[in-house]
This record gives C-alpha cells, sequence and structure tokens, in this order.
C-alpha cells in the first residue's frame, strides 16, 4: 500500500466520524411496538438534509404507519444500460439501558479512539459511510460507473414490517432498475494467525443469511383451582414442549458459503476443521470470538425467548404460550418444520410471528472483485472471504425483487477487538481509524462498481 493511498483525506474521510457520531445522537430505538418505536422520522429526514445541501433530489417516504421514515436518492451513473446498485442501511437500533453504558448510549461520543453509542457497529457506522460518500461525489461531480441507489430504511430491527418488506410490497417503483444490493454486517476483519507466526486479516464478505421466524407457542387445556388434582396442565404442556426444543440440536448443515469460509481459514491458518467432527465447536473456537457467529451457521437455532400464562397464583391457566427465536440454515425449512412439530407434539399448537426466509448467493462476479479490489487498495495483506450471517438483513426482503444481494460494510478491526460481542450489547463502539479505513475502502468500492 503505498503511503498516498494510506494518508489521502478525501471529503468523504474527513466528516465520516462526525457524521456517525450525531447519526447517534439521534435515538431511533426500536422496541417492536409502533407507539414507543421512536427517532426514525427526525433521523431520515436529517439524513435527507445532508443529502439535499449535497445537491440530491431525494425522496422522503413514511411506510404505512406515521414516524416509520424512509429515504431515497438516485445517484445517475456513467452507463445507465447497466442495472443499478442499491446501497443500503436501516437507521433503527435496538433500545439501550444507559445504567449499563461507560457513555450514554446516544451521545455519539468520540474518545479513546472510537465512537460510542447505540448503532455504532449496527449499523450507523455503514449510514454514515454511505452518507460521506454519497456526499463526496455529488459535491464533487463524481459520476460512477453505474447508477446508485441511495436507501436509508426504517424497522429493520424488527424485521422490516414498517421499512424493507413495506417498501417492497408497496413501493417496488423506487427500486427500478436495481439488479445488485449492498447492506451491512459484511466486510469486517478477522485477524488469524498464520503456521509462520504471522497474520492475515480476511475481510468477510456476507453471501447468505439464515432465514428468521419468531414462532409463537400455543397449550390449551382446562382451567381450574390450583388446589385440585389436574391430569392436564397448559403450563406443564407448554413448559415441556419448549423444554425439548430448546435443548435439541438440530443437524449440522454446511452451506456452500460456510464450507467456502472454513476452506480459506484452514488455508491461511492451518487450523482444520471437520463439520463431522463430534468437536466441530472446539475446532471453531479457535478463531476467537467470532466463532459465536460461524458456529451458529452449522445448525438451525430454536431459542425459547418468551413465556406468558396465567393471572393468579391459585387458578389453571386456559392457556399458556411461549416465543422461539428461529434461524434456519438455507435450503432447511420445511425438514426445520418437520422437527419442530415432533418436538412439541401434538397438543401444542404454532404460528408464525414474523417468517423471513434465508438468502444464499455464490462469491463470484464483477461486484466479488470490486470488493477484493477496493480491499487490496488499502490492505495489500488482506483477502476476501465469503461467510453466512446467522441473523437477519434487510438483504432478505430486497432479495424477493431478483436483487442480489451481499453485505459489505469494510472495517479494518483491532486484533482484539470482541467485534461480535458489540452487537446490540454494552459499551457498543466502533474504532476512529477503521471508519476512515472503510470510507476509503467503499468509496474505492463504488468508483469500481
Amino acid at each position: 500500500m503505498s503511503e498516498t493511498a494510506e494518508t489521502h483525506t478525501s471529503r468523504a474521510v474527513s466528516e465520516v466520524v462526525d457524521l456517525v457520531s450525531k447519526l447517534i445522537r439521534f435515538d431511533t430505538s426500536n422496541t417492536g411496538e409502533p407507539e414507543t418505536t421512536k427517532g426514525e422520522r427526525e433521523c431520515a429526514q436529517w439524513v435527507a438534509e445532508q443529502l439535499e445541501d449535497a445537491g440530491y433530489t431525494t425522496e422522503y417516504v413514511e411506510s404505512g404507519a406515521p414516524g416509520r421514515g424512509n429515504v431515497f436518492a438516485r445517484l445517475r451513473g456513467a452507463d445507465s444500460s447497466r442495472g443499478a446498485l442499491m446501497m443500503h442501511g436501516h437507521l433503527d437500533v435496538v433500545p439501550a439501558e444507559a445504567a449499563d453504558w461507560s457513555v450514554h448510549p446516544f451521545s455519539g461520543a468520540v474518545r479513546d479512539g472510537y465512537v460510542w453509542g447505540r448503532g455504532a457497529i449496527d449499523m450507523k457506522d455503514m449510514v454514515g459511510m454511505m452518507l460521506a460518500v454519497a456526499r463526496q461525489f455529488k459535491i464533487e461531480g463524481t459520476v460512477p460507473p453505474r447508477d446508485i441507489v441511495w436507501a436509508f430504511v426504517a424497522d429493520e430491527e424488527n424485521g422490516g414490517r414498517w421499512g424493507c418488506q413495506w417498501l417492497v410490497e408497496n413501493r417496488p417503483d423506487l427500486f427500478e432498475g436495481v439488479t445488485e444490493a449492498v447492506g451491512e454486517v459484511g466486510g469486517f476483519s478477522l485477524t488469524v494467525p498464520r503456521p509462520d507466526g504471522s497474520e492475515r486479516r480476511l475481510y468477510l464478505v456476507e453471501t447468505a443469511e439464515k432465514g428468521l421466524g419468531w414462532m409463537r407457542l400455543r397449550a390449551k387445556a382446562r382451567a381450574g383451582h390450583g388446589s385440585f388434582l389436574h391430569e392436564d396442565n397448559a403450563v406443564t404442556i407448554l413448559s415441556q414442549a419448549v423444554a425439548r426444543l430448546g435443548t435439541h440440536t438440530f443437524p449440522l448443515v454446511v452451506s456452500d458459503s460456510v464450507a467456502e469460509f472454513l476452506a480459506a481459514v484452514a488455508e491461511e491458518s492451518g487450523l482444520e476443521f471437520d463439520p463431522a467432527s463430534p468437536d466441530i465447536e472446539g475446532q471453531l473456537a479457535k478463531l476467537g470470538t467470532i466463532s459465536r457467529i460461524i458456529g451458529a451457521t452449522l445448525r438451525d437455532t430454536a431459542n425459547p425467548t418468551m413465556l406468558r400464562a396465567g393471572y393468579k397464583a391459585n387458578v389453571i391457566p386456559q392457556t399458556a404460550e411461549a416465543v422461539v427465536d428461529c434461524r434456519v440454515v438455507p435450503g432447511r425449512q420445511a425438514e426445520f418444520e418437520r422437527e419442530v412439530d415432533a418436538l412439541i407434539g401434538p397438543d401444542v399448537e404454532r404460528e408464525w410471528i414474523t417468517k423471513l426466509d434465508s438468502y444464499e448467493t455464490t462469491f463470484d462476479g464483477h461486484l466479488v472483485d470490486a470488493m477484493n479490489d477496493a480491499i487490496l487498495a488499502h490492505d495489500p495483506a488482506g483477502r476476501t472471504v465469503p461467510y453466512m450471517l446467522s441473523g437477519g438483513t434487510d438483504a432478505k426482503a430486497f432479495a424477493k425483487l431478483g436483487i442480489r444481494c451481499f453485505g459489505f460494510a469494510p472495517l479494518r478491526l483491532p486484533p482484539e477487538l470482541d467485534f461480535s460481542a458489540l452487537f446490540h450489547g454494552v459499551d457498543e463502539r466502533v474504532p476512529v481509524e477503521s471508519l476512515e479505513f472503510g470510507t476509503r475502502v467503499l468509496e474505492h468500492f463504488l468508483l469500481h462498481s
């Protein structure tokens, strides 16, 4: 990497930290309940102002519910015959308890080399990088190779019902001509040791993500007095079903994205990964904290998260309910549901509260080459590799339109940073140097996409 490439400070690089800090100051906490979710309208309107200040014409859309703000803008490219590239980011964040944090979670504080606050990595870092590059391109008159659609959307943290899902179903015109899209939870570095004692930074590009489903279980039985003998009790029936489901280990399934990731890590590190081994979790643990994400992509999961039953200590309730967070490997949905039904038994009903499909694409093509070239331009010792996200993103909705989706929010991270623990965690923060690096990479990528 040349000194010029590393030390060049573009307009976007110079303002990205300030933009991310200001974005974090908008409390856009998504509680999952429309009446208590807040801040998206104000944040979206501020984003629109930043784009309009640079010369864009924006479209502000409230997606079916008051305050659920979304902003779109399009930058025309040199070749109108090519499909457009959409860069998308969500403005909402999960709630945070200020008492638990070292800094106020909505302060956007810049200290100790980090920008702190809820959304710092999920995903106001990427939103800030997008906004910085978008402003630079427009102000400086840069014409990218093809059209770029900038999309800043609501409600990702609750499945996108009032964000991407609503937009895809009700405003498909906003995505006219878009053939590929780039969003969150990819592009970050994973430092792995090499056999010769050196280290290699792998940049993980998301090419797949598990299906996301929130399932409600319900047991019904005869209500009665708590002092009587009861052969059927809704609480007992449900509890036993939840215990069976929550302690069940689903079979190992290695998708193409996971297989490619493990092969790349093995090649660089000399470590061995055998998905058929009963100690695969132990093998993955050698990767450090990222093993939590990778391990979760090897099998389906069904984690009970909520229970509700009864209204008085001496009354056997007629109904008991539970909510289970289900994440399903691509291609496994039908078999997953069969296993769930066998585990919960015939006396427990189930229904989907939210059901979003899995997604997987291949790690090839011009866009992947552009990502790799952009990383190498600023980290010649780096290497891009595909991986599967154990969670979900707005890509699930956009894929329904036939858009090919990737996760690429580039960050060169300190090896000691427990990055995965920061998602929805306390003291969420992003390194200033990582933001500046990511902005340079994103600028290079979009100029060659």
